[in-house]
């Protein structure tokens, strides 16, 4: 059984001229994802166009468009968000970073004592 702590230590050394790191990787021919999933999409079938009522070719795509407005006319607020996401795009979020006080001056005025420090479970006297 391979050593866990170095298994991904080879893995940093770059290969040398002519090395094969995954002999039995994916074969050549064999579509990726991307490619399957678009051809997927791009089935058509005949299906009654909710809005018309009438028969329509229309991709798996428009299909799954069809069915999040469905969802969405239903009252279902998320798919509402990813249509508008979709179609507007999602809102910027901005964050504020300044910084007025020092947090580690912030942190340290809590312990500082007049005396001098306290070591922990004493308690300063008044």
């Amino acid at each position: 059984m391979a050593n866990k702590a170095n298994s991904g230590a080879r893995n940093l050394i770059p290969p040398v001229k002519g090395e094969v790191r995954n002999p039995n990787g994916r074969p050549k021919g064999v579509p990726n994802t991307k490619t399957r999933l678009k051809r997927f999409l791009e089935l058509t079938e005949k299906i009654q166009n909710p809005v018309t009522g009438e028969l329509e070719d229309m991709t798996v795509a428009e299909v799954m468009d069809l069915m999040q407005i469905h969802k969405a006319r239903k009252g279902d607020t998320k798919a509402w968000m990813a249509l508008l996401d979709r179609l507007e795009g999602k809102p910027a979020q901005h964050l504020d970073h300044t910084i007025t006080t020092n947090p580690v001056d912030k942190i340290l005025g809590k312990f500082e004592i007049e005396d001098g420090a306290i070591d922990a479970g004493q308690t300063p006297e008044a």
